[in-house]
């Protein structure tokens, strides 16, 4: 009876799972598919607590109460500006947690072997399972087991490297040390012959040994990575979250793992795919940590930045009927989105027509600016992708920049030596006026040079863009 409950929840669960995932897809049922995740999780807990075999359930009980407690403390200090952050280091723990079980699984499966049938049968939990498992099922067992702890291995110190970058605390630009991708293959190729001699029984020293190549291999591959690409590397590790999770689900038996593993693994891998569609970079060469990067000298910007002010942004505005808004990395920064959905709200009471324009990869997470404007109340109808309102710019009498800087970059188009060369942008440029918002004359996150800001039709707003909104907000009424 306790088996067909547990079954029959996370049957229930995974489907949960399953509407949450597609729920995420708008804006409008996304709130509602957090709770459907938020509901598959408590169920899963609920019947893996109460399920076969949990012998330890008040101290799992005990642990899941501390964690919810670190993690309702840590969400509150959380800004929306570092939630990449958060993600890169969540999928850390998942990845850490893939190599903790794998590694307590393959000490459980030795201690059950040298028992005699005696004292296997006195066996309860977990290495009961083991004890009941074939010569043929044990040596399945250690390729998942050696699968699980190479992809959390690799997910662990990749999404630490990407935590760093992300938080600021690491050099955004791509890094390899002499000889590049030949280490990473190196590592790589040493890592399939030790799985080979683990798979052997040739000692937990080869599931160590590899643990500290995949280690290596996490790190390198996301140093090799730029911050232009920082969005596709959050979507690509929460694949390897996924991957590394159902690895854990094949190693414990939990079909509920197994699927949700599946789901997440499935689901980034897309996800990534689609992102490095919209940025023009083959996916291969990012997961590889920017096989093929393109390199060269860039072409000179002819031109200067030319300054503008509160008075003369303003004046444009009241004179404009078609009005763009680019939102960026910037606008999360300065928390300027509320400002930002009054500044909207003002313009459409007069009757202008005032959209937002987001790219793929604005921000440093999928759908960050969409979060943010959400936030503020933007209605969603205005809130339009890349593709839907690129043709719309030569007919634009105003385009605000907000804190973006790649993805408004014609550079993408017309300097084949760029890093960013090929890549799909907002092509700002065509419309009549442009307002750059921006805080100083440096570089956007990737470190490339924007020959937008040189252009006749561009002007720079300097300042802090929520200090800049509110200013703009003093003067249109």
């Amino acid at each position: 009876m306790e088996f067909g409950f547990t079954t029959a929840a996370y049957v229930v669960a995974a489907v949960l799972f399953i509407l949450s995932l597609g729920g995420l897809s708008g804006q409008e049922s996304a709130k509602r598919a957090v709770w459907y995740g938020i509901a598959g999780m408590a169920l899963a807990v609920v019947a893996t607590l109460i399920g076969p075999g949990s012998g330890l359930w008040l101290l799992s009980v005990i642990l899941i109460a501390a964690g919810g407690v670190i993690g309702y403390y840590v969400a509150q200090r959380v800004q929306m500006t570092e939630m990449p952050q958060l993600v890169a280091a969540m999928h850390s723990l998942v990845g850490l947690a893939a190599v903790f079980v794998g590694f307590n699984a393959d000490i459980e499966l030795g201690r059950v072997l040298a028992m005699d049938d005696t004292a296997r049968k006195a066996l309860e939990g977990f290495a009961a399972v083991l004890a009941k498992k074939t010569s043929v099922e044990v040596s399945i067992l250690r390729v998942e087991v050696f699968l699980g702890v190479f992809i959390g291995a690799v997910t662990f110190t990749g999404s630490v490297v990407a935590f760093g970058k992300l938080a600021g605390k690491l050099n955004s630009k791509a890094i390899k040390l002499p000889g590049g991708h030949a280490l990473n293959a190196g590592a790589a190729i040493a890592s399939i012959i030790l799985g080979i001699m683990y798979f052997n029984d040739a000692g937990i020293w080869t599931l160590i040994l590899m643990t500290l190549l995949a280690f290596f291999i996490g790190y390198h591959l996301i140093m090799g990575i730029g911050g232009a690409d920082m969005p596709v590397v959050v979507s690509m590790l929460n694949s390897y979250s996924g991957w590394a999770a159902a690895a854990i689900g094949f190693s414990l038996g939990n079909d509920l793992l197994i699927v949700v593993g599946a789901l997440v693994g499935s689901s980034g891998a897309i996800l990534s795919y689609i992102m490095c569609k919209a940025m023009n970079r083959h996916f291969v060469s990012v997961i590889l940590g920017g096989f093929g990067n393109t390199s060269g000298p860039a072409q000179e910007i002819e031109g200067e930045m030319v300054p503008t002010d509160t008075d003369f942004v303003a004046e444009t505005l009241s004179e404009a009927d078609s009005i763009v808004i680019v939102p960026g990395y910037g606008m999360a920064v300065a928390q300027a989105q509320q400002s930002v959905s009054e500044l909207t709200k003002r313009l459409r009471d007069k009757g202008k027509n005032v959209r937002f324009a987001i790219h793929p990869v604005a921000g440093r997470l999928p759908g960050h600016m969409n979060v943010l404007l959400a936030e503020a109340k933007v209605p969603y109808d205005i809130v339009l992708e890349m593709d839907e309102i690129n043709d719309d710019f030569p007919d634009t009498d105003v385009v605000i920049i907000i804190g973006a800087n790649d993805i408004v970059n014609p550079a993408a188009q017309e300097d084949p030596n760029s890093p960013i060369a090929g890549m799909p942008v907002l092509e700002v440029w065509k419309a009549k006026h442009v307002f750059i918002s921006k805080r100083g004359q440096g570089t956007g996150y990737s470190g490339i040079e924007n020959p937008l800001f040189y252009k006749e039709n561009s002007r720079m707003y300097y300042g802090d863009a929520k200090s800049s909104m509110d200013a703009l907000l003093g003067k249109i009424s």
